[in-house]
């Protein structure tokens, strides 16, 4: 049977079509006018020459008519690329080139990147999802004006597919350890078998409002849009500007009567941190979900405490194995330095702990953790080499199997914990950032003679601290300002380091190599003052 994920949008326009399918304050969408606006999108992409297997560029901001232009891309058999509107011009040009997709779909919110890939002599075509005045005002030839009311110009009637459910539905673009983001292939089966298992396990209904807290290039995104799709739920999308306000956020999701919340822990630990969450103060609220991070047991306490009737899930996985492959919802109140398990793996899934030789080791070892079962993609986009590199052949002869990088261990009870990285990768608010590529763009900076980046564990909201220690060449005028805005023109806000040291040299081991351990322990015990060590002199500046 062919498994197709926008068919769940199609069942719910035949079923309930006159439903909110997806809201946005005071917009939404029905379930028909989400179904008839993809419908006509598709054609209108198809009549620009986009077909199966095509790429399509998504560089919008969260709206009901974003999720209407996934449905609409794949409804035209494509495959979407989320671009977050707030990335450096240089990393959306890496991802375009590197996916090759056949259009651009842009709204007003990503004018700036946009406006930068014309100054890099894009020729890629471009839908302007915005007014057809804010469009023209773009002269370059290759860009398609579009409005809402020239997309429903085409035929609103549905379309048949030619995809299988093999083909991918997305490619997300994850941190790289060399500096370059990795695209990650997932297939239409990948996210139908998560999602099915999910809303079974869940006990999704019709009457659950499901907040869209993440963003779209974030794969967190894909349960909130297909898990409310598949049983016509309603997805409350969640302003991005609520993320500067914890109270905000818990006003929210009472106004929102949301029965179910999902996100980064850091999210719920920010409410928690501003005591934003009253006893009971959440009615309607029957599940809260976290993924992408360890939540801090203090913080699971306290929404325990608060909210007694909510179901609690920690969810696990990473993007190369679709949204999450293991699953534990909490049965009681645990300790306050109790640790939270990632669990047992979903239906279909297979966590498996091994040593260097992939073989399984003893109960309360810490070990490898390897991913196999149906959430596995296919490997990275037009990297045959990193895919090999990870992507394993299981020695017990059951199929593939991905090296997550992760660390874990089997409790006595048969729980999985998580038990660290066992490279440079690391998660920050849910972000899975690989630090090789922060110093990948520092060793780009002339002034710089050598810099390194670590990360410590933080108790704030975001989980872990990057920190960056540099040594400037000798008489260069570098300041932590002019590092940081050098670095804003590469990457991401999120990957941006907090925490700072200015040294004459960077501290060695006895094989020549950088000291890391070194720096961590200098980041963990230094405060924004000077201080003399036996070999030379930091200065620490926290911004």
């Amino acid at each position: 049977m062919r498994r197709l994920i926008q068919s769940y949008a199609d069942d719910q326009a035949q079923a309930r079509p006159m439903a909110r399918a997806v809201v946005l304050l005071d917009e939404h969408l029905t379930y028909a006018q989400l179904d008839q606006w993809s419908n006509s999108l598709a054609r209108a992409l198809q009549s620009h020459g986009c077909r199966r297997g095509d790429r399509v560029g998504l560089l919008v901001s969260k709206s009901p008519w974003a999720i209407a232009s996934i449905l609409g891309i794949l409804k035209a058999d494509c495959i979407y690329v989320p671009i977050d509107v707030d990335s450096p011009v240089a990393r959306a040009v890496h991802i375009l080139d590197n996916s090759e997709p056949r259009l651009l779909l842009a709204d007003a919110s990503g004018a700036r990147v946009l406006a930068g890939l014309q100054s890099h002599s894009t020729t890629l075509p471009i839908f302007q999802m915005a007014s057809i005045e804010s469009s023209r005002a773009l002269s370059d030839r290759s860009i398609y004006a579009f409005c809402a009311d020239d997309i429903v110009c085409f035929p609103q009637e549905p379309l048949g597919y030619e995809n299988s459910s093999d083909d991918p539905a997305y490619i997300l673009y994850t941190s790289g350890s060399t500096g370059v983001p990795k695209g990650v292939a997932v297939t239409h089966a990948n996210v139908a078998h998560f999602i099915d298992w999910a809303t079974a396990y869940f006990k999704f209904i019709p009457q659950d409002r499901i907040s869209g807290a993440p963003p779209l290039h974030f794969d967190l995104s894909v349960f909130d849009i297909f898990g409310a799709l598949a049983s016509g739920s309603e997805l409350h999308l969640v302003p991005a500007s609520l993320n500067l306000s914890a109270k905000s956020t818990a006003d929210f999701i009472r106004s929102s009567e949301l029965t179910q919340w999902f996100s980064v822990p850091s999210a719920l630990t920010y409410m928690a941190k501003f005591d934003a969450v009253r006893y009971g103060g959440f009615p309607t609220l029957k599940r809260v979900l976290w993924c992408g991070e360890v939540l801090p047991t203090a913080t699971l306490r306290y929404w325990m405490q608060r909210l007694p009737g909510v179901q609690f899930t920690n969810l696990y996985g990473p993007t190369e194995s679709t949204i999450a492959s293991s699953y534990y919802t909490v049965s009681a109140m645990p300790e306050e330095d109790e640790p939270i398990p990632i669990g047992r793996a979903c239906d279909g899934e297979s966590l498996l702990i091994l040593d260097g030789n992939l073989r399984p080791v003893p109960q309360e070892t810490i070990g490898d953790l390897y991913i196999g079962g149906a959430g596995l993609s296919p490997g990275y986009w037009k990297d045959e080499q990193k895919t090999r590199t990870v992507f394993l052949e299981d020695p017990n002869g059951s199929g593939r199997i991905y090296r997550t990088g992760d660390l874990a261990k089997v409790g006595r009870d048969g729980l999985l914990f998580f038990a660290g990285r066992s490279d440079t990768q690391i998660k920050s608010r849910g972000y899975r950032i690989e630090l090789g590529e922060i110093e990948a763009a520092l060793h780009r900076i002339q002034d710089l003679k050598e810099s390194a980046v670590v990360a410590i564990p933080s108790r704030e909201f975001d989980g872990s601290l990057i920190c960056c220690a540099f040594s400037p060449v000798e008489g260069a005028r570098v300041t932590i300002l002019t590092l940081r805005e050098a670095l804003r023109s590469t990457l991401p806000h999120y990957m941006l380091p907090g925490r700072w040291l200015s040294m004459d040299r960077l501290p060695k081991n006895t094989n020549g190599k950088i000291d890391r351990p070194l720096l961590k322990e200098l980041f963990r015990s230094n405060s924004n003052v000077a201080k003399q060590t036996d070999r030379y002199e930091i200065q620490s500046i926290e911004v």
